[in-house]
């Protein structure tokens, strides 16, 4: 045989290996009842979030330096957390403030690792918005999103291994296209898909309305981060790179709260414009 047949079948061997093993880990996720292909432990999970917690920090400027907004923001976000089925999964949430004023941002690392920006706060004028922020982030943990997309990167890295190994040549050719092959796959996992933002939005309502907010606050958000996109040098907000298209969103969640309240939102229910302009934006 050949040096190029055993290289193809290698690299044959390599994408077999990777698509089997990412088609077989198929589990059922208990809070929404999907079939999901993860291989990844809820355990498992919970360390990679606390592995790349430092990293964030780095990036972003560390904590701000205000432990009772640190507080403020936990407090909300384990409100959710409690008092709805999040309080149900094994990950222990942790919220964070990063000290990043220029930054319109929030993400969720798996696991139950939560960060919002300075700058995103500050753009926020009630905790009802502040609780969709992070309800919206819940969702992504508990919906197991960043797990399904590791799942989805190992696969493409059996593939782009496949290709190097099947291209290889003495010129430098499977050099090339194992890079090109990278950067493909880079761009298929760069962002949230639409599925996870419109799973993630209903989570979040459910979040937000179990623990008695107005869930017009996650309609609210979205209208903010897209009057930032004509911010200064008409830079879009960081979050909107994760977090696409969130006028195509709007439009659904208002569909959710007339379902849930065809009579009308409940007075009962938190916007929380003084508390957090008490709360929040002395510190901001």
């Amino acid at each position: 045989m050949g040096r190029l047949a055993v290289r193809l079948v290698i690299g044959l061997l390599f994408a077999l290996f990777g698509l089997v093993n990412y088609f077989t880990s198929t589990v059922e996720n208990p809070v929404t009842g999907e079939q999901q292909r993860i291989a990844l432990s809820p355990e498992q999970e919970i360390v990679i979030g606390q592995q790349g917690k430092q990293d964030v920090l780095t990036e972003y400027g560390g904590l701000y330096r205000a432990p009772s907004l640190q507080a403020y923001v936990d407090q909300v976000g384990q409100a959710l957390v409690q008092r709805s089925v999040a309080a149900q999964t094994p990950y222990p949430f942790e919220f964070h403030v990063l000290d990043d004023p220029q930054t319109v941002n929030a993400f969720a690392l798996p696991g139950g690792q939560i960060f919002i920006t300075t700058g995103l706060l500050s753009r926020l004028d009630s905790e009802a918005q502040l609780a969709g922020v992070l309800g919206h982030e819940i969702g992504h943990v508990v919906g197991r999103h960043g797990a399904e997309h590791l799942a989805r990167q190992q696969l493409g890295a059996a593939l782009v291994n496949a290709i190097a190994i099947s291209a290889s040549d003495d010129q430098g050719g499977g050099r090339q296209a194992a890079i090109l092959a990278q950067a493909v796959n880079q761009m298929m996992n760069l962002r949230y898909g639409r599925d996870d933002e419109l799973e993630s939005d209903r989570l979040g309502f459910d979040f937000m309305t179990d623990a008695s907010y107005n869930p017009e606050g996650l309609v609210e958000l979205m209208a903010i981060l897209n009057a930032a996109q004509g911010g200064a040098g008409g830079r879009p907000p960081e979050f909107l790179s994760t977090h696409p298209n969130p006028e195509n969103r709007i439009g659904r969640l208002e569909a959710l709260i007339v379902e849930a309240y065809p009579n009308g939102i409940p007075e009962s229910l938190v916007e929380g414009e003084q508390n957090y302009a008490r709360q929040a934006q002395p510190q901001l």
